[in-house]
């Protein structure tokens, strides 16, 4: 598929989600029940039949940065089970905990954060995660990250549903004052187990719905990120390194790598990146350009970020994208004052 049918594919996705459309889905239905057949023989090989574990992250990072008078930021991560942590063992190689420490770096101040996510959600579990986000108006977080789109795919959500949840969500936020930044669909094609033609078909739902959603989220204010390929050659060449004990989510080494793609987005959204920084830069490919075929090229490469540019041109709503340079992040864990909600 061209860049330019992968854009028109999610801009039809996209506009079905703001229009009421329901029934686009992800791929033709004559692959759906080979598709069904092969997800559940993978459901039997990836998983260790173990409960769950998400590790308690929340609390506050960066205290060694506090200043008497000076709040701190409020960093939200609502999402699925790669937002919340599931699969590794220590709160520190969450992707929150791992975002608020690098954060706190960036802005040499504390960061509060607090994860409403849920492992096993789908979009449509959004609007619940939104609400809890914003229950109480006198704690709008300042940033949020969202993280959502996985079980999307292997639920069968239509693919305008899943957009319009998103799109909601990133509305509400904004409406709210927070900034978000969202984690865009990560690529099924690279869970280990999977096997052929379950693997090319999970990886072309998975893009499409990628490009929709950065169609959705950046119509309403947000930024996104992509982890499609971030979870793809990587993963693939180091399945034993980067996925976790159960085969199907990150190890901390893989949350880590997705937080350094996510981290330089959330800096750049709150203001705290050298002005220069967003300013494209064409020996890295960084440019304007239409927001579907921005968010076509965005789902097949490897952390590049969308946001919103213009709000028209010739081909509708244009964009930037852009390539930012990772920024490594440590481990931290949350200050024991944290865990209280002292302020």
């Amino acid at each position: 598929m061209t860049s330019m049918s992968r854009a028109r594919t999610a801009r039809r996705i996209a506009a079905g989600a703001a229009y009421g459309g329901g029934g686009i889905g992800l791929v033709g239905a004559a692959a759906m029940g080979l598709l069904l057949a092969e997800v559940r023989l993978a459901r039997r090989q990836v998983g260790n039949g173990t409960t769950p574990h998400v590790p308690q992250a929340e609390g506050r990072y960066g205290h060694a940065y506090a200043t008497v008078g000076e709040p701190p930021l409020r960093l939200v991560m609502l999402g699925d089970s790669t937002a919340a942590g599931q699969g590794v063992h220590r709160a520190g190689q969450t992707p929150g905990a791992l975002l608020a420490s690098g954060l706190a770096a960036v802005a040499e101040r504390p960061v509060e954060l607090r994860n409403v996510a849920l492992p096993g959600a789908t979009s449509d579990d959004l609007d619940r995660q939104v609400a809890l986000t914003l229950a109480v108006p006198e704690r709008i977080p300042d940033v949020c990250v969202i993280m959502i789109g996985a079980n999307d795919v292997t639920h069968r959500m239509p693919a305008t549903r899943s957009v319009r949840h998103l799109s909601s969500a990133v509305r509400r936020l904004r409406t709210a004052g927070a900034e978000v930044v969202v984690g865009t669909c990560p690529d099924l094609g690279t869970i280990e187990p999977v096997q052929q033609p379950l693997r090319w078909l999970a990886r072309r739902a998975s893009r499409q719905l990628a490009a929709a959603q950065t169609i959705g989220a950046v119509e309403q204010g947000g930024r996104t990120v992509s982890l499609g390929d971030l979870l793809g050659p990587e993963f693939e060449a180091n399945p034993r390194e980067l996925f976790g004990p159960d085969n199907y989510h990150p190890s901390a080494e893989g949350y880590a790598t997705a937080a350094m793609a996510i981290l330089p987005t959330v800096c750049a959204a709150l203001s705290l990146w050298p002005a220069d920084e967003d300013r494209p830069d064409a020996s890295r490919r960084e440019g304007f350009l239409p927001v579907a075929r921005a968010a076509a090229e965005a789902a097949s490469e490897a952390g590049t970020e969308v946001a919103a540019a213009m709000p028209t041109g010739p081909k509708g709503p244009w964009a930037l994208l852009k390539r930012r340079r990772r920024r490594r992040v440590k481990e931290a864990e949350p200050s024991p004052t944290s865990a209280t909600g002292v302020q």
